[in-house]
């Protein structure tokens, strides 16, 4: 939905490659040190990479640390339903 952030965890490069408009980069590697500015978003998490892996590691460890948060698959997959 609208009132939703989407996170794409795959790399900068990727992300420069092609990316969901208003989306926001934080690369896999780095979520674990960014949880507390994510609980800061305040609202639902949409996370999504290049085809889901990536994206649904993510959204174990974020609902590990009960932030309200989907896999949303392949950044392309979410694009066409924003």
């Amino acid at each position: 939905s609208n009132d939703a952030a989407i996170i794409d965890v795959r790399t900068p490069a990727e992300f420069q490659g092609g990316h969901v408009p208003n989306s926001i980069n934080i690369p896999l590697n780095e979520i674990e040190f960014k949880v507390s500015e994510i609980q800061a978003m305040g609202k639902p998490i949409v996370l999504c990479c290049a085809s889901g892996g990536r994206s649904g590691q993510a959204t174990g460890f974020l609902k590990s640390e009960g932030i309200d948060c989907e896999n949303g698959g392949g950044w392309m997959q979410v694009n066409a339903l924003v």
